[in-house]
């Protein structure tokens, strides 16, 4: 998404702020500008940016992946307007100067306006195509770095299945829903046995989207007729969510698939 660009010609702040060949800054290089701790960005850039009733996706941000130590990890590009706004909310030194450079952007941009109302019309089409072929140019760049995070994705997905098989199904689920739970990355408040919960609560919802499986529902009626079958206790209490889903030719598949996205949106690598 971010875009390679000159930047000899740029100021010490638009370096800060990662600001690309549109003026356009990123979550990320802003959050970091602002110097706020950087294990609560996920649960910032939730509360500020996707909850955000105010500004809308593909209008004003619009989300991306970047690869960052290894893992796919979630970014947002952001408008001059929008990045002006989540400065002011910092109620920081930092946010007051970013403030002051996002609005002398905007005033530059007036001015742009009104300096292209001025040329004749054959200019005005002539600098028209030019900034389509920019854009189209733009769109090319940002297509292949898209794939490139898509294919380092896919290897990330293949050596986890790869890990995944040589153990059992349960322990590999168990494994990763922890190291879930136990990132900071996981923008949950709570003592750790309720963000373990918190951790598998949203699996189960992230499956039930996927496909609805009416987990708890399918629990009680499996440990019912295990019960009716004669099953020792220890066996009727190890029918849980996870087994029926483990059991299930369907779900199963689709439940590593719900954790495989949880690493990614936590930013969470599992050895």
């Amino acid at each position: 998404m971010n875009n390679i660009i000159n930047t000899s010609n740029q100021t010490p702040i638009e370096l800060a702020l990662g600001i690309d060949e549109n003026g356009m800054t990123t979550a990320r290089a802003l959050y970091e500008f602002l110097e706020m701790p950087s294990q609560n960005f996920a649960r910032w850039a939730k509360t500020n940016i996707e909850d955000n009733e105010f500004y809308d996706e593909n209008t004003d941000w619009k989300g991306f992946f970047i690869m960052k130590n290894g893992n796919k990890c979630k970014d947002y590009q952001l408008t001059t307007d929008f990045a002006k706004h989540l400065s002011m909310e910092s109620h920081s030194a930092k946010g007051k100067i970013a403030r002051q450079y996002f609005v002398s952007v905007e005033d530059k941009a007036k001015e742009l306006v009104i300096d292209r109302a001025q040329l004749s019309p054959q200019m005005q089409l002539m600098n028209m195509l030019v900034e389509n072929m920019s854009r189209q140019e733009l769109e090319q760049k940002r297509q292949a770095e898209e794939l490139a995070v898509l294919k380092e994705n896919q290897k990330a997905i293949n050596a986890a299945m790869l890990g995944q098989r040589e153990e059992s199904f349960k322990s590999w689920a168990n494994r990763c829903l922890s190291a879930i739970a136990e990132s900071s990355n996981y923008p949950y408040i709570g003592s750790r046995e309720e963000r373990h919960r918190a951790v598998r609560a949203e699996s189960y919802e992230r499956l039930n989207q996927k496909k609805p499986c009416r987990l708890n529902q399918r629990v009680e009626s499996e440990k019912g007729r295990a019960s009716i079958a004669g099953a020792s206790a220890a066996r009727i209490k190890g029918i849980t969510k996870l087994s029926v889903i483990e059991s299930d030719k369907a779900l199963k598949p689709l439940y590593e698939a719900v954790i495989r996205e949880m690493m990614i949106a936590y930013c969470v690598e599992v050895a």
